[in-house]
């Protein structure tokens, strides 16, 4: 009997620690450990951008390889480049920033022809944008400083909210504009004639109320998420830039990660990026919708008008391109 009751006691604990190791994903090798990641960004827990970081961490996780949690709403920093520094650094984040804020930040002024005023303006271009020579090239130098630029998605077209109407470039002259506080925002205002004033988003809409901004430059959907339409009463559809979401992480974390993990991982955000850009552009027109609803007057100005206003920005050479840097872009886009 003494001998059954110590095999019984063996099987029970064999068949124990065979159900620990299906409930941690498989063999002891892969789940010793998962892998810790933090999708960090700024903009509300509703907006397009939002929702995807989430979609992906519940994709990811649903594996068993990973665990990533996600951080909206600028919970843990409303200043995109300290986030991006933090990556750089070998903290294990993806930030969503933008080509602007990236050339910046990194010294690499070609990248800026991505978000330059009225250049690109179909969303269909990122589609390809990961395979051309000129992604690659910007990859690297972005890996010699510690970051990866994963995915490039589409996030909205940018316009003005002001507290006063803008219907001319001449209405903006003078106002205190929040806009990026980058090189791309700086020629715009230069060529439009508004002040920029490169704050963190979450300092907007106070600003606005306390009278030191006279309005913003932002995707709708942000707007309506950060309920602008409270204190900017006038939208001028300008659509000067064709915001996009850059993601980036640590190329430390992920240098970190098994082969397959580290494709799974940049496949899922390129992938899900690309479902988002779709579903943002849709979701344009309603947002648009919304922002009237709230009492907002949405004024469609002349495009052509603003183009021509910008267009010394690309003569006088501004933002620093690489000489024939916008007609390479378009070859390689197969535009």
């Amino acid at each position: 009997m003494r001998k059954f009751l110590c095999m019984l006691a063996a099987v029970l604990s064999v068949l124990a620690i065979a159900c620990t190791k299906k409930e941690d994903g498989g063999s002891s090798a892969r789940s010793i450990t998962k892998i810790d990641v933090t999708f960090a960004g700024t903009e509300a827990a509703t907006t397009g951008q939002s929702r995807m970081m989430q979609e992906v961490a519940d994709k990811l996780n649903a594996t068993g390889r990973f665990q990533i949690e996600v951080q909206v709403n600028g919970a843990l920093s409303n200043d995109t480049d300290n986030l991006v520094t933090q990556a750089k650094t070998g903290v294990p984040l993806v930030v969503p920033s933008d080509p602007g804020r990236l050339a910046s930040q990194f010294n690499i002024p070609d990248l800026n022809i991505l978000m330059a005023p009225y250049v690109l303006t179909d969303m269909k271009a990122l589609e390809k944008l990961p395979n051309t020579a000129l992604f690659k090239e910007w990859q690297t130098q972005l890996e010699a400083q510690g970051i990866t630029f994963v995915a490039d998605m589409y996030n909205g077209f940018r316009s003005f909210y002001t507290t006063t109407p803008v219907n001319t470039v001449a209405d903006l002259k003078g106002l205190r504009i929040r806009g990026f506080g980058n090189n791309i925002g700086i020629a715009l205002a230069k060529y439009l004639g508004f002040a920029n004033i490169g704050i963190p988003w979450g300092e907007v809409l106070p600003g606005i109320q306390q009278k030191t901004l006279d309005g913003c430059e932002v995707q709708v959907a942000t707007a309506y998420g950060s309920a602008i339409y409270e204190v900017a009463k006038y939208l001028a559809l300008t659509k000067h830039y064709m915001l996009q979401t850059s993601f980036v992480c640590s190329t430390k974390l992920l240098n970190s990660m098994p082969a397959e993990d580290k494709d799974l991982f940049i496949n899922t955000i390129r992938e899900i990026a690309q479902k988002y850009s779709e579903i943002i552009a849709t979701e344009e027109a309603g947002f648009y919708q919304q922002m009237r609803s709230k009492g907002v007057t949405v004024a469609e100005v002349s495009l052509q008008e603003f183009q021509d206003a910008i267009n010394p920005l690309y003569t006088n050479n501004d933002l620093g391109f690489s000489s024939g840097l916008k007609d390479r872009l378009f070859r390689e886009l197969g535009l």
